[in-house]
């Protein structure tokens, strides 16, 4: 069996086509993940919000649809991720789990978990395309495998986010009246997403943690010069962000001081195109965070 490119000839620029599609559907991939754990995250907020009376407001804000604004951020971050480089995915995978890590031995189980699930959107991102990276390289039908993944991601998110509007249109009627499977099933088990969404992504983040090591022992000139700038600039990080307290301006300040690590480490290690990713990432990031600006909100306040 022969793969789509080989029925083609060997043209330079055929070759730079295939690899932009590869891109786009990895990111497509990454996109959808991120798109699936916001919608659960939106669904498990949404019946916090109804079981208690004072937070109506709350409820009424994120049951808000805007399902084109949906759309275009599922759009933007598939542009940014499929335009990221592998080193810098892989440096803000392993920064992220440092960061996860120190966060919650500092703040205990459970404390600001659905904040720390929500702030995890643009590493599970690039983790989601290291591991695919890693996963299909040198694969003989690649382009193939990730249009496969990349539709049973879309049909994930799909149903995610069809979910989510069942739930913010009719939770509060079917779970009343006792008749709706879905509804009846969340309101016995709703209370065990975010177990849900933590094995899912300690097991996303273990595989993309180990792809990410084999990307930067790979790519770095040295792994022993890699560690040295990088490891004091994440722990120092990783102390700032378990000292701070909520806040937009906090969270958004966190995201800087971040990318700004990893800016002056690449400065010193990487290469000028590294630069162009981290700026990327940065505007990625934000772009992750304000999307999910009614969530956070609805997350401080619990």
């Amino acid at each position: 069996m022969f793969s789509l490119g080989s029925w083609l000839p060997a043209l330079p620029g055929l070759a730079w086509g295939w690899a932009l599609l590869d891109a786009l559907l990895q990111g497509l991939v990454s996109a959808c993940a991120v798109s699936v754990l916001c919608s659960l995250l939106k669904v498990y907020l949404y019946i916090q919000c109804v079981n208690n009376p004072e937070r109506q407001a709350e409820k009424e804000a994120i049951a808000a649809r805007r399902p084109l604004l949906g759309l275009l951020h599922v759009l933007v971050l598939t542009g940014v991720l499929a335009l990221v480089g592998s080193r810098v995915a892989a440096l803000v995978v392993l920064e992220f789990s440092l960061r996860a890590v120190s966060t919650i031995l500092s703040l205990g189980k459970g404390a600001r978990s659905s904040q720390l699930y929500l702030l995890c959107q643009y590493s599970l991102g690039c983790g989601v395309s290291c591991g695919l990276s890693f996963l299909l390289e040198g694969a003989p039908h690649r382009t193939w495998n990730l249009a496969l993944a990349a539709g049973l991601a879309g049909l994930l998110a799909l149903h995610a986010r069809r979910l989510a509007r069942h739930v913010c249109a009719l939770y509060e009627l079917h779970s009343r009246e006792r008749y709706c499977g879905v509804c009846i099933l969340l309101l016995a088990a709703g209370h065990g997403i975010p177990r849900l969404l933590r094995n899912a992504l300690a097991l996303t983040f273990a595989v993309a943690d180990l792809a990410a090591v084999e990307l930067i022992n790979r790519d770095f000139l040295s792994t022993g010069e890699a560690v040295r700038f990088w490891t004091p600039l994440t722990i120092c990080y990783t102390l700032l962000e378990s000292r701070q307290s909520t806040g937009r301006g906090v969270v958004l300040r966190t995201v800087l001081v971040r990318m700004g690590g990893l800016f002056i480490l690449l400065l010193t290690v990487g290469r000028w195109i590294d630069i162009l990713h981290v700026l990327m990432s940065l505007l990625g990031e934000l772009w992750c965070l304000l999307r999910s600006g009614v969530l956070l909100e609805s997350c401080w306040r619990q």
